[in-house]
């Protein structure tokens, strides 16, 4: 078990980048508490050119500021009033490309998710509650995913290829032609090996 190294992010195919994260582990330790989950589903979001991206047009904000900057740091914002949602920082420096992590399959500390989550049965399968059952806030924003709080790391989990469907993003019909281009990716996670 390994953290993705900082090269990992600082690419420019932030769509291929997407659909690699598929079986990767995303990892929170807060409060001595760590919890973690294999990642199912991603979306790709390409920056100024693409409609569906906080950054599209170039615009820069204090919320999407951090999608500005070094790869491999958390972008968390709240959608709604209500979720946090987390993604990645990738590309390089001045490029505002992420990838919005939209679930993921439970491996440690289910009874720590279901405490956070408030229910009897544990649901990480939206962006929302899977960084309600990690933890993961907009307080988060700008943290380290090479640190100790949030990584993701590589656990020898193999995603094949042929399982990973891809498709448009949900709930963003506002980018126009953009809403169809195939940056989502998901597994079924009875197909990880």
């Amino acid at each position: 078990m390994r953290k993705l190294p900082r090269s990992f992010y600082a690419r420019p195919g932030t769509v291929a980048i997407a659909r690699q994260l598929i079986g990767k582990v995303l990892v929170t330790r807060f409060n001595g508490e760590t919890t973690s989950g294999i990642i199912t589903e991603t979306e790709a979001y390409t920056g100024a050119a693409d409609r569906a991206s906080h950054a599209y047009g170039g615009k820069v904000t204090p919320r999407n500021s951090v999608m500005y900057g070094e790869p491999g740091f958390a972008y968390v914002y709240l959608c709604y009033g209500i979720h946090h949602l987390f993604n990645v920082v990738t590309n390089k420096p001045g490029v505002a490309h992420a990838i919005l992590v939209r679930a993921i399959h439970p491996l440690e500390g289910a009874d720590i998710m279901l405490r956070r989550r408030g229910t009897k049965l544990l649901t990480t399968a939206g962006p929302g509650t899977l960084t309600q059952a990690l933890g993961i806030r907009t307080e988060h924003t700008g943290t380290d995913l090479l640190g100790d709080l949030i990584t993701i790391e590589d656990r020898g989990i193999v995603a094949p290829p042929k399982a990973i469907v891809e498709g448009p993003r949900i709930g963003v019909d506002y980018a126009g032609e953009d809403a169809l281009l195939p940056y989502r990716f998901h597994i079924n996670p009875r197909l990880l090996k």
